[in-house]
């Protein structure tokens, strides 16, 4: 069960960015699937680390103001491991849209660390690069 769980959280992850078809993206979900202390953190091109808010905020924007359109991002593979309470998952991803009007592709890879709640499981903190 908690495979199953955590891998339906890390997809409702990933589809939190979709605004294909002219839907609106619900960045809003990743509120409820990241602890609110979570750390995140993009180690390429640039070393940034955000706070939960700090990561929305520019997401929100860029997938609603018209900039990237038909974007989406899923997972490519993974490996996770589950030990009691924590569990790790170490990923790849593709991603694709349209991005100030030219097509945009890439790929990288995601690490998630998660941790059983009373609530189900969440994600604690990820980390990822992007692939130039």
């Amino acid at each position: 069960m908690s495979k199953t769980e955590i891998d339906r959280v890390t997809t409702e992850f990933y589809g939190a960015f979709d605004n294909r078809d002219g839907k609106a993206a619900d960045v809003d979900r990743i509120r409820r699937l990241v602890l609110p202390q979570g750390v995140i953190v993009c180690t390429a091109p640039a070393f940034t680390a955000y706070s939960v808010e700090e990561f929305i905020a520019p997401r929100e924007r860029l997938l609603s103001d018209g900039r990237l359109v038909e974007f989406s991002e899923w997972e490519t593979s993974e490996e996770t491991r589950i030990e009691g309470d924590i569990a790790s998952r170490f990923g790849t991803y593709r991603k694709s849209g349209v991005l100030d009007g030219k097509p945009y592709e890439g790929e990288g890879t995601k690490t998630l660390q998660f941790v059983r709640t009373p609530d189900g499981w969440r994600i604690a903190a990820l980390s990822w690069f992007d692939r130039p």
